[in-house]
């Protein structure tokens, strides 16, 4: 445990405060990058804890490892819902991810840090260099938050 008294776990409402704040200081668009660098790094590091480097695991298997540790028995940043491999993209339906929490309909909002999170595990999964991309929102009609993956050639 990270601290005797609160536990491992803070606000969404608190750590969403602080993306807009970044948002204001430095722009959308700097703010994003760095979120998504951010997830990346805890995705990785993430595989790296579980053992799951290069594991050639199922698509089912890698759902159900990445959905307990970041769903509602891990740090409960999102649901990932299925991964599925679709020609050359794998695709990630994820639901309640953190970056939709609390946004209103219609919102721009793009979900940064979580797609990192996710991409820089899969990274690790795959041993493979990806290209991520939040390509359909809860917020915007989607019945899922979808993050696409295409290998660098």
């Amino acid at each position: 445990m990270l601290r005797a008294r609160l536990g491992d776990f803070s606000s969404i409402i608190c750590f969403k405060s602080a993306i807009v704040g970044m948002e204001d200081a430095l722009g959308d668009k700097t703010t994003a990058i760095a979120l998504t660098a951010a997830g990346r790094s805890r995705g990785k590091h993430l595989a790296q804890e579980l053992n799951l480097v290069r594991s050639f695991l199922s698509l089912e298997d890698i759902t159900y490892k990445l959905g307990s540790v970041l769903g509602q028995e891990g740090t409960r940043l999102c649901i990932i819902e299925k991964i599925q491999k679709e020609g050359d993209v794998i695709k990630v339906y994820t639901s309640e991810t953190f970056c939709s929490a609390d946004e209103p309909q219609g919102s721009t909002r793009k979900c940064t840090y979580t797609l990192g999170a996710v991409w820089g595990a899969l990274e690790q999964i795959f041993g493979k260099r990806f290209q991520g991309k939040h390509t359909e929102s809860v917020l915007r009609g989607g019945e899922y938050d979808v993050f696409e993956f295409t290998e660098f050639s």
